[in-house]
């Protein structure tokens, strides 16, 4: 990455299935993730547990010596749902505000493949970075074409002048580990100037109200 200044990630929040889906490669891949990210020396984010591929990608950075914090609401946690978490566990009330406490601890998001929670996560963090609530990289490691499809409906989406070209940038994409960190790295997030003078706070939801159409 020579000649590229690199932002300084510790901390990964990883979206993925609670099931292991039907190729084994997406469970090879989440093993591997968690073994790039502690040869990196990353810390993990996740959704708590250790079922499916969340528990492929915790317990291969636990493996690897690296923090591991899930982050799980409280009615995962009866009769044992989802499992032990793999490192430290922080319950929270809500699905929104275990995705709020992921966006605020971590410095960047990948989503592996899974089913409507990943997508939902995905796509919740891709909105709140079109609406400058946070700064901070998104990509999808796309692998045997997981995520082919949603890919081309987006690019189809920006055709069709619903996702400027701008937010577009948000979404990176990458077929291997190793090349999806690098450029989760090398991203420069290129605000919206018009959605750039939205006022967020933590204790209010008030915005500035702007004589605009923004395209959403």
């Amino acid at each position: 990455m020579e000649g590229v200044s690199v932002r300084k990630i510790k901390k990964i929040c990883v979206f993925c299935g609670a099931n292991s889906g039907k190729d084994v490669a997406f469970v090879n891949a989440a093993f591997h993730l968690g073994e790039v990210l502690g040869k990196r020396k990353i810390d993990l984010v996740y959704g708590g547990g250790k079922l499916g591929l969340m528990g492929c990608v915790s317990t291969a950075v636990a493996q690897h010596e690296r923090k591991v914090l899930g982050i799980i609401p409280s009615a995962f946690t009866v009769n044992n749902l989802v499992g032990e978490t793999c490192g430290k566990e922080i319950k929270v009330a809500t699905m929104q505000e275990r995705l709020v406490m992921m966006m605020e601890l971590s410095d960047a998001f990948i989503a592996l493949p899974g089913g409507f929670g990943t997508l939902e996560e995905l796509f919740q963090m891709i909105s709140w970075a079109q609406l400058n609530i946070h700064n901070k990289p998104i990509g999808v490691l796309n692998i045997n074409g997981f995520f082919n499809g949603l890919l081309s409906f987006v690019d189809h989406a920006v055709k069709q002048e619903f996702i400027t070209p701008r937010a577009r940038k948000i979404l990176i994409s990458a077929t291997t580990t190793d090349e999806l960190v690098d450029k989760l790295q090398a991203f420069r997030f290129e605000p919206n100037p018009a959605l750039s003078k939205l006022k967020w706070s933590p204790s209010s939801s008030q915005k500035e109200k702007l004589d605009l159409t923004l395209r959403l």
